[in-house]
């Protein structure tokens, strides 16, 4: 089977003193002097190549990066969100649905490919920093070159800490704080927390009234002939994301591969598909079709109840923040009357 994409995350300067005649300041005034915030240490992530294990590594600015790639849409647009679209020099993965805020400004950036982006292509920009979803910092030839091959080049990176395992959607909030600080647009930085935390609490609060949470399964599928379910045993992110419409993993646990009989017996209450339509233009809808045809899954009350909801890839494995457009959409897909 064709299985498309699952890949298993402003320089302050120092003010000169001029001096004034011959007076001098007193110790008094030179602690009120401001202070450059560089260099600046950001605690980070790395891991060996085509390894699984993230360790911490810190990452020490001596100002903030001119130089940007992003390595996926989503974490470019964040970017946008942070008023620093002119630091971005390329941007790789290019597809998913579009955020429409910033949709005109990034029409306007480089992009470099409409895949996942290779490390001589990431390297071709001349990057002070490499930003992005963790999963694509390896040298294979879908990834922008492990974070040690980087550095060590002098590219510093940033891994989003959503984007690693043990990250949620709040792991967001920390992102965002994160960039705010190192290229000193705080405000702009909290002004978008806020903005996004307002949506998550309004879906929670909309959502108030459903007091059982539903399991589902995740099929990760592109040929409606091919049924493929996908456990996301690590996928911590995408598990919490989900939670937000009082939807539980229900093969959350399950380390091993999960055959189409396990599904059966599980029989989770929502099926849910990707949309690959932001991606080569198909519809989701001949995959729904083809799985409520399917003999074998009759029996599942997600079949009998026309419980199957198709997702945006985007919004399922950026680990970005407009995670938060999919998860409203599908609340108001699964709830229409609670939206009105």
């Amino acid at each position: 089977m064709k299985k498309k994409l699952l890949l298993g995350v402003g320089l302050a300067a120092m003010l000169a003193l001029t001096a004034c005649g011959t007076s001098t300041k007193t110790s008094s005034e030179e602690k009120q002097e401001p202070k450059s915030q560089y260099p600046l240490t950001i605690e980070n992530y790395t891991k060996a190549e085509g390894g699984t294990t993230w360790e911490k590594k810190d990452q020490v600015f001596d100002k903030a990066p001119e130089r940007v790639v992003a390595n996926t849409r989503p974490a470019a647009e964040l970017l946008l969100h942070l008023g620093l679209g002119d630091k971005i020099v390329g941007v790789g993965a290019n597809f998913g649905a579009p955020d429409k805020a910033v949709e005109e400004e990034y029409e306007k950036l480089n992009i470099l490919s409409d895949n996942y982006v290779g490390k001589e292509v990431t390297l071709g920009t001349n990057p002070g920093l490499v930003y992005g979803r963790g999963g694509l910092f390896d040298n294979a030839d879908w990834g922008v070159g492990t974070v040690d091959s980087l550095n060590e080049m002098g590219v510093k990176t940033y891994i989003l800490e959503s984007s690693v395992t043990g990250g949620t959607y709040n792991s967001i909030y920390k992102d965002i704080e994160n960039l705010g600080e190192l290229f000193s647009v705080q405000d702009k930085a909290n002004h978008f927390i806020k903005e996004l935390k307002d949506r998550q609490d309004s879906i929670t609060s909309k959502l108030s009234s459903i007091k059982e949470e539903k399991t589902f399964a995740y099929l990760h599928m592109s040929d409606p002939k091919e049924l493929y379910v996908y456990p996301a045993h690590d996928e911590t992110f995408f598990n919490d994301s989900f939670s937000m419409v009082k939807l539980n993993n229900i093969f959350a646990d399950e380390a091993g591969e999960v055959s189409t009989e396990m599904l059966i017996n599980a029989d989770p209450d929502v099926l849910i598909i990707p949309n690959w339509g932001t991606y080569d233009g198909s519809s989701p809808d001949k995959i729904k079709e083809a799985l409520y045809a399917n003999e074998k899954l009759s029996s599942m009350k997600a079949i009998k109840n026309k419980q199957i909801f198709a997702v945006d890839y985007n919004y399922m494995f950026s680990y970005s923040y407009n995670t938060i457009d999919g998860m409203e959409m599908l609340a108001k897909e699964m709830y229409p009357d609670l939206f009105k």
